[in-house]
């Protein structure tokens, strides 16, 4: 029951037999966070990558200054992941911190590592995710480049609104790249 989710955005991205999704689903493992507790901080090696069953998280950077940058959100049916530290085993500059009481399912290196092995279609299917993933990143730029933070904001709330509803203005403007009080602007100049 838990790994349905996971099943469907699996069947979404490539063609699978039911015992192979079986197999596969059996190396990911449950997992349950709290509220602000954090799946990975800067400065540590991620081991683990993940798949959101409920909740959602943020993830961010901290600059020298100590402010947040947030980079992205990962909600229900989204892949929970640091790239770079997991695949290269190094040092995150990232931080993944639970915005709620959340359910993942999670895979560690040498397990994926195992998957692709044995079963050729799972790097077809982290392929295809990474191609969409690269998709989504350029879109968010060419966002950032072209559009103004009134029309960011607008965008962000009328395509992510589960994601939008769970947030603080100051993470909202974080991901945006605008000041808190830019954002209030711009939420009064909507109503």
């Amino acid at each position: 029951m838990e790994y349905d989710l996971l099943k469907l955005n699996i069947k979404k991205n490539v063609k699978i037999s039911d015992g192979d999704l079986d197999t596969i689903c059996s190396y990911f493992k449950p997992k349950s966070i709290q509220k602000k507790d954090f799946v990975l901080r800067q400065g540590s090696i991620y081991k683990y990558e993940g798949f959101v069953l409920e909740g959602c998280f943020r993830i961010f950077t901290i600059d020298k200054k100590g402010n947040e940058n947030v980079l992205h959100f990962a909600s229900k049916d989204w892949w929970l992941m640091d790239v770079d530290s997991f695949m290269n085993q190094t040092p995150s500059l990232l931080n993944i911190q639970a915005l709620e009481d959340s359910k993942v399912i999670m895979i560690n290196k040498s397990d994926k590592e195992v998957l692709y092995q044995e079963f050729p279609v799972v790097e077809k299917l982290f392929r295809i995710m990474s191609q969409k993933a690269l998709v989504a990143w350029q879109r968010r730029l060419i966002r950032n480049h072209s559009l103004t933070a009134q029309e960011r904001y607008f965008h962000f709330i009328s395509n992510y609104p589960e994601i939008a509803a769970k947030l603080t203005d100051r993470q909202t403007s974080s991901y945006l790249g605008i000041t808190h009080e830019f954002l209030s602007k711009i939420k009064r100049l909507k109503k």
